[in-house]
């Protein structure tokens, strides 16, 4: 199971709780999901007034533990600022870390990530950046004092999956003792079974749940497939081959001529 600045989790689902049609809705998610982790955004709470004290009410209710994070903010400054807001608010050095550098992709600004990550452990904080899946970037992430990373699969709120598996697969190659969550993109519960088997420990979802037809079924279709993803990587599974090979052995059998 996953470990998270050494905490371990019974669920390899992490759950936003944004975009959802009702709090019951939300509830009924998290509760079908077994999800152990809600990320939530900082900017929404310091501005929700007595809204906002419902959300909080609710999320505590829910027994997870708490990501606050740093959406929507597109410097340094802005982010490292809402982080520490968040640290006042959740009393929780857990951090999200989101620096947006572009604004059609909402692709992470690698620059800006890796200066605010470094504050920001600097001053105490548990990051998880929200980035790419560039080995350089990870790399200096790692370097910044990060201990766990959250590579996108696709641009937030695509339902893409996984663009590049060759950049996963690679990124979980040289990084094969480092916490590796799947943070954005997916769409599709057999994406995340995907990511799973790729060897990640976790995902992060949002979309996919809050706006499919039923958020609770999805939610928990998601929990399924997040376990058997989890359960093939760890079955160390048939390798791919080009040619047919018989399933059923011809060693010993006679044949007709």
């Amino acid at each position: 199971m996953p470990t998270f600045y050494g905490t371990e989790f019974a669920s390899r689902l992490m759950l936003g709780t944004a975009q959802y049609p009702s709090p019951a809705i939300l509830a009924d998610a998290f509760r079908r999901s077994g999800a152990g982790i809600a990320t939530v955004s900082v900017r929404r709470e310091a501005d929700g007034g007595e809204a906002g004290q419902q959300f909080w009410s609710l999320i505590e209710g829910l027994g997870v533990a708490l990501l606050p994070n740093t959406a929507g903010c597109h410097s340094v400054r802005e982010a490292v600022t809402t982080a520490q807001m968040a640290r006042e608010l959740f009393g929780t050095p857990w951090i999200k870390l989101e620096v947006i550098g572009h604004a059609d992709t909402l692709q992470p600004d690698p620059f800006g990530l890796v200066e605010a990550a470094r504050i920001l452990t600097e001053d105490g904080f548990q990051v998880f950046p929200y980035c790419t899946e560039d080995l350089v970037l990870c790399d200096r992430l790692l370097n910044a004092g990060c201990e766990v990373l959250m590579p996108w699969g696709a641009p937030i709120g695509t339902g893409l999956g996984l663009n590049n598996i060759y950049g996963l697969r690679s990124l979980r190659a040289h990084f094969a003792e480092v916490p590796l969550v799947i943070d954005a993109g997916l769409g599709l519960p057999s994406q995340a079974a995907h990511a799973m088997e790729l060897g990640f420990d976790a995902v992060l979802l949002n979309t996919a749940v809050a706006k499919a037809g039923d958020p609770a079924a999805m939610a928990e279709a998601f929990a399924g497939a997040v376990s058997a993803g989890a359960l093939a990587h760890q079955a160390d599974p048939m390798p791919p081959r080009d040619m047919a090979a018989p399933s059923t052995p011809v060693l010993g059998k006679a044949f007709l001529e």
